[in-house]
């Protein structure tokens, strides 16, 4: 049986030609969001370093503090996630195990990045008195 379609034709609709751009984008989108927000983690660590429990609980419980805060830790725990997934997809072969790390990740990535958030709010909001 002959085939008389062209190259181009045979290849389209086969692989993932195109979803891999927004990946790409994302992680670019999350690393500008993470240059300012990590200057600005780095001037509270600093603020706080002298600070005994009740300055640094102090600094976490005003309202913009909070917010910054878990702005890092949501925007870090997507932007590591993103990157692992891309260093699995890149050179895990073996389609079960790479099936098995993505979930994984996928799940270590917003374990750590929910306890994180949930530590800052209950801080925050005063529970951790």
């Amino acid at each position: 049986m002959t085939d008389f379609r062209t190259p181009l034709s045979r290849a389209r609709g086969s692989g993932a030609a195109g979803h891999g751009a927004s990946h790409w984008v994302a992680e670019r989108v999350s690393s500008i969001a993470l240059a300012p927000l990590t200057l600005w983690m780095v001037y509270a660590a600093l603020a706080v370093s002298k600070s005994d429990y009740a300055g640094v609980v102090g600094f976490v419980s005003q309202p913009v503090n909070a917010v910054l805060i878990v702005l890092v830790l949501v925007v870090s725990g997507w932007h590591m996630h993103a990157g692992a997934r891309v260093v699995v997809e890149d050179y895990m072969h073996k389609m079960l195990g790479r099936s098995a790390l993505l979930v994984l990740n996928l799940f270590v990535a917003v374990l750590v990045t929910a306890l994180a958030v949930f530590s800052v709010l209950k801080v925050a909001l005063g529970g951790a008195l």
